[in-house]
Order: C-alpha cells, then structure tokens, then sequence
C-alpha cells in the first residue's frame, strides 16, 4: 500500500491499524499524563531535600500536582470525545474541591518561603521578634522558621504566619568584624522616684555593664502618664546569646537601686 493509500485509508476510517484514532489518542494523554506525574513527583521529592521540607508538606504538593495533571489529562480526554461532558463537569467540581482543601495553606505557605527567602527580612543567627514570639533565628526554611527563645525553647512558625505578622529585626550594623545588634526593651517606674534619681540609677547600671558592649548603653524616657513613667533602655551586642542574659541583668540591678531609693523615701516621709 503506497504512503498517498495509507493516510487516505486512515483519514476516512479514524483508524490506525485497526485501532480507532480516538482510542489511540486516549492511550496518548495517558502516557503523557503518566510521565509528567512521574517528572513532577521525583522532581518534588529532591527538592523538598533541598529546600528541608517536612514529609507532609511534600506530599501534599505532590497531591496537588497530580490532581491538576489528572484533571488535565481528562479535560484533554474530553476534547478527542472520551468522555462524556457530564462526567468531566462532575469531576471538575470533586477535583476543584479536593484541590483547594489539599493545596490552600501548602501551596500559600511554600509560595509564603519564596518571598520570605527573596525578601530576606532576617536571616539564620540574627535576634528577631515575630509577634510575641522573640529570640534568635535558628533555621529559615520554604515551610518555617526555628526560633530559639529566652527559655531555650524552639518555637517554629510557618512561612503564611511569618507574614501574618509584624517581623522586628534587631540588626544594627554589619561590620567587618561582625554584626552588631541593637536591643531595646522597656521598664515602668511610679512617680515616687524623681526622673532625676532614675538616671543616677540607669547611669548606675550601664557603668556596671559597659564592659559587655561596644557602646556604652543608655534610655530614653517614652512616655509619662498620671500613673507611670516609660523609659525605653538601648544596647548594643554582636552576640545575640547576650541579649537574653543581659536584659534581665540590666533590669533586675536597676529595680534594685529603684527599690533602695524609694525605700529610703518612705523612711524620710516617716520621719516627718
């Protein structure tokens, strides 16, 4: 049979050696379908390596893939007549729902790590506080972030709750000696003790502790109300490790000398 018979012969029939064109290009998309799952599902799996993604965030990925490869794979099914359009608008319907239940926070979250990683707003060892969640930033990941706090727990939170809230990193200045970091935290007095006494007082401490610093630390007075006043203490550490330690060092010697001074004030209105 000449070559110009052949396609003749297949384009009036539909078949190809008897096998109907329709059946063959079935078989078609399946083998496409199978192959691309089978790229996807390995390429998935070197990558979560990778990048350090938990088990079920990778199988949830791959979950979604082949939800959308199976779904595609039917849709083409439908355009050479396989399948009725009844069956694909019912599957369509089961498959976008089992898509957005299986891929809503996995896809949110990884999409979540690409911008964290691409926008950097912290990186591995600096001192950063994520909500109420603060200490020192011991793993970034596409899914997470470790976070070592000042009880020496690690606290890991996702990639779409990093987003969620407000990230203050406590870089100051990277130098080549190293990164410096800028801690600042806040202490209330009453209005026994007079502002002028409370600087002795700060001045008092930070003399105690300038040793520990480049920089000499020092406060500012934030704000005052009928009740208390707010002074915010600045200081400055290339070693995350010391913020925990001396924070509270810093605080608890000038509740001290605040508590010594305002003894000896109610001693002296005793006295009158």
């Amino acid at each position: 049979m000449s070559t110009m018979e052949f396609t003749a012969s297949v384009n009036q029939s539909g078949t190809l050696f008897g096998i109907p064109m329709q059946i063959i290009l079935v078989l078609l998309i399946i083998i496409i379908s199978v192959v691309i799952e089978r790229c996807i599902t390995v390429y998935l799996s070197r990558f979560s390596k990778r990048a350090k993604l938990e088990l079920n965030t990778t199988n949830k990925l791959v979950l979604t893939f082949r939800v959308l490869i199976l779904a595609g794979a039917l849709i083409a099914v439908s355009r050479v007549g396989g399948l009725p359009s009844e069956l694909l608008i019912s599957f369509s319907a089961v498959s976008g729902a089992a898509l957005g239940f299986a891929s809503q926070k996995t896809i949110g979250n990884f999409i979540a790590g690409l911008y964290l990683l691409a926008a950097r707003p912290f990186k591995v060892g600096d001192y950063v506080k994520i909500g109420t969640v603060e200490g020192i930033a011991q793993e970034v990941t596409l899914n997470y972030a470790k976070i070592r706090t000042g009880g020496n727990n690690t606290v890991a939170i996702s990639n779409l709750q990093i987003l969620e809230r407000d990230i203050t990193n406590y870089l100051y200045e990277i130098t080549a000696e190293g990164n410096i970091y800028c801690y600042t935290f806040e202490i209330g007095f009453d209005h026994l003790v007079s502002s002028e006494k409370l600087l002795e007082i700060f001045n008092t401490t930070f003399n105690l502790y300038k040793h520990h610093f480049q920089k000499k630390p020092f406060c500012t007075l934030t704000r005052s109300t009928a009740i208390e006043r707010v002074y915010t203490v600045y200081f400055y550490t290339p070693d995350t490790n010391e913020i925990f330690k001396i924070r509270s060092q810093i605080a608890d010697q000038v509740f001290k000398l605040w508590d010594e001074e305002r003894a000896k004030i109610r001693i002296d209105q005793q006295k009158q």
